[in-house]
């Protein structure tokens, strides 16, 4: 076995595997003999912390072809080693800085007009994802009910579960969980074993590796929610740009609103109570009463200023 090289950039990367997820007492040489199984090894490097002296983790194995180095991710990644599943993957050039972090959530009875869209605008909110949300569908592109978010850290995706889980979209309650793995065990994603190497990666400046996601998941959506703490429109909703009304809903310009009309003069006294003097009666705007007739509903005797009580 070769002995550990700080200057691993140097090898064949095509020909080398990261090794992450390793047990403190995982030495280079248990390395190299666990490796063995999978092909010839040429190299194993386990950079050390310069404080205290141990490893950090992890390590580059390097095999003596490319072929080896692609077997050994297929029979090695998740085997147990000191009680840790280590995770094996292939460690090329444009994949040196990468990793798979496994914050891989599942969202659950999912309305049917629930599309990726919808689910890019809900969950892009609690951190940044890896790839484009996905909608399971059948043959005829119709939902199957159920989709997944893929995040590039723990915090992103325990924030979703704790916000997200129980609550509506469109008219269904979904449940939000972590994703079982691929492997086909029934383990769900989100386990110490992953939750460390996402440490130990982050720690190491090693990224998980993104997806371009799709142009129209960045497409402002045609009507915008409402912004927080505005008021709905005065009218209620079915006005005029309003829910339900004319404008097709908030942030879709409507019809103008019907013009208001302005108050009545003011300056008419009000009815008098029951008992008032018939002094503070005023006869209706706009009467005009014949000479000598009172205004209806007039009080006994009543008389316009100026002139003696009505004839009788």
């Amino acid at each position: 076995m070769s002995a550990p090289s700080a200057r691993h950039w140097e090898q064949n990367k095509e020909a080398t595997v990261y090794v992450g997820n390793l047990h403190e007492r995982v030495t280079p040489r248990i390395l190299h003999e666990l490796m063995l199984n999978a092909g010839r090894v040429r190299n194993v490097n386990m950079p050390v912390d310069r404080v205290n002296g141990q490893h950090q983790g992890f390590g580059f194995v390097e095999f003596h072809t490319e072929e080896e180095a692609d077997y050994a991710p297929k029979i090695m990644n998740n085997v147990a080693l000191h009680g840790n599943r280590v995770r094996v993957n292939k460690a090329s050039a444009d994949k040196q800085k990468n990793v798979e972090i496994g914050a891989e959530l599942f969202i659950g009875n999912l309305d049917g007009m629930v599309d990726e869209k919808t689910l890019y605008d809900t969950f892009g909110q609690f951190g940044p994802l890896i790839n484009a949300p996905k909608v399971a569908r059948d043959e005829n592109n119709m939902s199957k009910g159920y989709g997944f978010i893929s995040y590039g850290d723990f915090d992103s995706s325990d924030a979703a579960i704790a916000s997200m889980h129980g609550q509506y979209m469109m008219n269904k309650q979904i449940s939000v969980q972590y994703a079982y793995k691929k492997d086909g065990k029934g383990e769900r994603h989100g386990d110490e074993a992953e939750r460390m190497l996402a440490k130990q990666a982050k720690a190491h400046g090693v990224a998980p590796a993104v997806q371009p996601l799709p142009a129209h998941l960045f497409q402002l959506p045609p009507t915008a929610p409402m912004p927080s703490g505005q008021p709905m429109h005065a009218n209620g909703p079915g006005a005029p740009g309003a829910p339900n009304g004319p404008g097709g809903g908030y942030g879709r310009p409507g019809p103008p609103p019907p013009a208001v009309l302005p108050p009545a003069p003011s300056g008419l006294p009000a009815r008098p109570p029951s008992g008032a003097p018939p002094g503070n009666y005023f006869p209706p705007p706009g009467y005009n009463a014949p000479p000598g007739f009172p205004p209806p509903h007039a009080p006994p005797g009543y008389g316009p200023p100026g002139f003696g009580p009505p004839h009788r």
